[in-house]
C-alpha cells in the first residue's frame, strides 16, 4: 500500500496502476476507521483490480467548528486497519484539498432540504464540494458509501446522476456492534455510561418496523418520537418515516414503493444517526 498525500502523486499513481489493471474501487472515509469501513474496503479488494481508500476530515461539512475540533482521529490505527487491503491511501491536507476557499455550490432540492439538512445547513453542499473532487481525482469505477448515512446516499447519487459521472455508487448495509448500535466514529466520543443506553436506538427503530401492520407511516413516526422524548438519556432531533428514493416524508404506505424510517438524536452531546426499511 501507498499513502501518498498529494493530488498530483495521487493521479500519477492511479494512472500507472490502470495501466496493468483497469478497474478501480474508492472507498472515501474521513478515518477515525471501525468495522463498518472495513467492510466497505474488503467489498472493494473484493470486486476491483485496484482499491483506494482516501481519509480526509473534510472542514466545509461541519456546522460547528468545535464538531470539527472534536472529530476523532487516530492515523496510525487507521493505516494498519487497511494496509492489507488498499493499494492506495490518499490522505491529503486541507491546503492540497483546498488551496483556496471553495466556491462551488450544489442543489439538491427536497434530498437536502429535510431531515439532516434542516438540522445541518450548508452540510450537504460540503459533502458534495469534498466527494466531487476526490471523484475527479481518483475516477473511479465504483465507489462505496454505508447505508448508515441514508441521506448522504441519496445526494452522492444524485450528484453522479447530475454530473453524468461514470462511476456505479455501491451502498453496504449498515454494520452494528453486538448490540445493535451503527458503527460510526463519533461512538468513541460516547461516556461508558452513554454507551450502555445507545444501544435504545436501534431496538427502538427494530420495534417500529414491527408496527407496520396496526400503524400507518405518521403513526409511526410519531410513535418513535415518543419513545425518545420519555427516555431522559437522548435529545431528538427528528424522527421520520420517508420515501426510500426521494426523501419526502410519507403519511400513508401507499405514498411510496419503499419506506425508510430515520431518526437524529443527541446522546451524552454526541450526535447519532441511525435508520431501518420499514416497506
Amino acid at each position: 500500500m501507498k499513502i501518498i498525500h498529494t493530488c498530483h502523486s495521487l493521479i500519477e499513481e492511479i494512472n500507472k496502476l490502470r495501466e496493468q489493471s483497469p478497474q478501480t474501487g474508492f472507498v472515501p472515509t474521513m478515518g477515525a476507521l471501525h468495522n463498518g469501513h472495513l467492510q466497505l474496503i474488503k467489498t472493494a479488494r473484493e470486486e476491483n483490480d485496484i482499491v483506494v481508500c482516501s481519509i480526509f476530515v473534510n472542514p466545509v461539512q461541519f456546522n460547528s467548528a468545535l464538531d470539527l475540533e472534536h472529530y476523532p482521529r487516530n492515523p496510525e490505527n487507521d493505516i494498519a486497519l487497511v494496509k492489507n487491503y488498499c493499494d492506495i491511501l490518499f490522505m491529503p491536507s486541507v491546503a492540497e484539498m483546498y488551496p483556496r476557499p471553495p466556491q462551488e455550490e450544489y442543489h439538491f432540492g427536497l434530498l437536502e432540504a429535510t431531515m439532516e439538512g434542516q438540522y445541518r445547513p450548508g452540510h450537504f453542499n460540503g459533502v458534495a464540494i469534498v466527494v466531487k473532487r476526490l471523484f475527479d481525482l481518483v475516477q473511479p469505477d465504483i465507489a462505496y458509501f454505508g447505508r448508515k448515512d441514508f441521506q448522504q446516499l441519496a445526494i452522492i447519487k444524485q450528484l453522479v446522476h447530475d454530473y453524468n459521472m461514470k462511476i456505479t455508487i455501491r451502498s453496504i448495509d449498515t454494520v452494528r456492534e453486538d448490540d445493535g448500535l451503527a458503527m460510526s466514529s463519533r461512538n468513541r466520543l460516547l461516556s461508558p455510561q452513554a454507551r450502555s443506553v445507545a444501544s435504545f436506538i436501534w431496538q427502538t427503530l427494530c420495534k417500529a418496523q414491527l408496527l407496520k401492520k396496526e400503524k400507518n407511516p405518521r403513526e409511526i413516526s410519531h410513535w418513535i418520537q415518543e419513545q425518545f422524548n420519555g427516555h431522559k438519556s437522548f435529545s431528538l432531533e427528528y424522527a421520520q418515516l420517508v420515501n426510500a428514493e426521494t426523501l419526502e416524508e410519507v403519511n400513508e404506505y401507499n405514498q411510496a414503493e419503499n419506506i425508510v424510517a430515520c431518526v437524529a438524536v443527541w446522546l451524552d452531546k454526541v450526535r447519532l444517526i441511525d435508520n431501518i426499511m420499514i416497506k
